[in-house]
């Protein structure tokens, strides 16, 4: 063991044994990936394991970032891969946004849209993403009365800033070039 995992947190040795664990799933072969189930899912209901994608689908998620979130494997490693740079909260503040505009009574819509801001968009939230003011802004204006638009100006900038900066690194990682062979 190196000398300078003695000197980590337990937590942090811990998260980074489950994100190895979430990598090497999605390296298995195509053959062996039914018999395991991939380990993150807050509704399991609602989650299928993913069929690993062909040689076609992985190169496609190169074309656009809306391919790869749409393919439940690509999700998935993109998913792993912002975990392994600890930054995670861009993805999960989009799919909290997706699911949030799915949510049909207005009590819940105001629920969640608070715990939303709460955890993303406030200052000093637990997992704030990168927004300007002006953003900021327009979201608190439409939490007074909470809609299935309510994030949509701050979820499109998040999926752009993605774009930009987090999927290139992707698509230039390990895994996502062992995912190509």
């Amino acid at each position: 063991m190196c000398k300078g995992l003695a000197g980590l947190p337990a937590t942090c040795i811990e998260r980074a044994k489950g994100i190895k664990t979430k990598l090497g799933i999605l390296l298995l072969k195509p053959e062996n990936i039914n018999d395991y189930i991939i380990p993150y899912s807050d509704k399991p209901e609602k989650f299928s394991k993913p069929q690993r994608p062909s040689q076609l689908e992985v190169l496609q998620w190169r074309d656009s970032l809306e391919k790869l979130l749409l393919n439940n494997y690509g999700l998935l490693a993109f998913r792993a891969f912002l975990q392994s740079e600890y930054s995670e909260e861009n993805i999960e503040f989009y799919l909290a946004c997706e699911d949030y505009k799915m949510i049909k009574s207005p009590m819940k819509l105001t629920s969640k849209a608070k715990k939303i801001y709460e955890e993303y968009i406030e200052k000093e939230a637990p997992k704030e993403v990168n927004l300007d003011h002006f953003t900021k802004d327009i979201i608190v204006k439409n939490l007074v009365e909470p809609s299935p638009s309510t994030f949509e100006i701050a979820q499109k900038k998040v999926l752009t800033l993605m774009e930009k900066d987090s999927l290139p690194r992707f698509l230039k990682s390990e895994l996502y070039q062992e995912m190509i062979k």
